[in-house]
């Protein structure tokens, strides 16, 4: 059994631990706020390490034990879209098919997304990233990171539905793939970027003031229908193949 002077020093020891993690999460979310105030103010390109540093009251070395690099800094916090595909497929409910899922998720994010662009600082969010090449390119990075999570997170649902059930439908009677992987590959770089550019193309027509949930409800709307084709359109990728005519939808079976 464990004495009391035993258990006072792991108390201890893991109050300890418990007060260098909070300095930690502290630091890390001082020297972003920092961080991403200069960025808005002069431009990403424009800012340097040691400035936030500075900003921050920092050590440099202390903003790279938090952040691996400027683009890092920026996007911090800001990319909840990178891994909630798949966590929105992974944390589904047992009564709920994959692409529901993921549907009703990309229409929410990119409905709050369109909705807030009303607000100066999302504006500035994206002024910010279009001048500057660096970030896009980092961008383009974490869009191909979300697409590859995805695409894990779908081929494992749809592999463990043919593995337990054993056959073309999943619990709920939606369809799964005969090919599982280029099925979730697929669809994951599909969905994505359905997403993408709904958001780019309507965004111009984005109201700076007004009636900005009116907008975001129009896009969601949009969104929601364009997925709702696609979801439909998993059927020829299953276990038999297809020829496809080359228009959205008019997808035949072989045979």
């Amino acid at each position: 059994m464990r004495s009391i002077l035993d258990v006072d020093k792991l108390c201890t020891v893991s109050e300890l631990h418990d007060r260098r993690a909070r300095k930690k999460a502290r630091t890390r979310a001082e020297i972003r706020t920092a961080a991403q105030r200069l960025f808005a103010e002069r431009g990403f390109d424009a800012v340097t390490i040691a400035d936030v540093a500075g900003t921050a009251d920092v050590a440099v070395q202390t903003v790279f034990n938090h952040f691996a690099t400027k683009e890092d800094l920026f996007f911090d916090g800001r990319t909840p879209w990178v891994e909630g595909p798949a966590e929105a497929v992974r944390s589904r409910a047992a009564s709920v098919p994959p692409l529901r899922a993921l549907r009703e998720y990309l229409v929410e994010v990119v409905s709050t997304l369109a909705g807030a662009h009303a607000t100066g600082e999302r504006r500035s969010f994206i002024a910010t990233i279009e001048a500057s090449p660096a970030l896009r390119t980092r961008e383009l990075q974490l869009v191909h990171e979300s697409e590859g999570r995805l695409a894990e997170a779908l081929a494992a649902a749809w592999t463990s539905a043919r593995t337990s059930a054993g056959a073309s439908s999943d619990g709920t009677g939606a369809p799964v793939p005969g090919d599982p992987a280029t099925a979730a590959a697929l669809t994951a770089a599909t969905w994505l970027a359905v997403g993408r550019v709904v958001l780019l193309s309507q965004r111009s027509a984005l109201p700076e003031h007004g009636d900005a949930a009116r907008s975001a409800e129009l896009i969601g709307s949009l969104i929601d229908g364009l997925l709702e084709q696609l979801e439909h359109g998993l059927g020829p990728l299953q276990a038999r193949p297809a020829q496809v005519t080359g228009w959205p939808g008019d997808v035949r079976r072989a045979g």
